[in-house]
């Protein structure tokens, strides 16, 4: 698997294998892969609530990072 670094200067912009990554950048995407989960069950069923679902929830495929 490849990563692809996307940036504004193109050589800055580069393909690195999925295994070689900088801990910051390992750090990122730790933390969006535990942003990217559905609400709470428990959270939908309470009486006061209005948010029924996660509206910045992304799919691997149709939406990526751009980190």
């Amino acid at each position: 698997m490849w990563l692809v670094i996307k940036s504004d200067d193109p050589e800055k912009m580069r393909i690195k294998p999925g295994s070689i990554k900088s801990f910051k950048l390992k750090q990122k995407l730790g933390k969006c892969r535990k942003k990217n989960r559905p609400v709470p069950h428990w959270y939908r069923l309470r009486k006061d609530t209005k948010i029924r679902y996660n509206t910045k929830r992304r799919h691997w495929r149709r939406t990526k990072l751009g980190l």
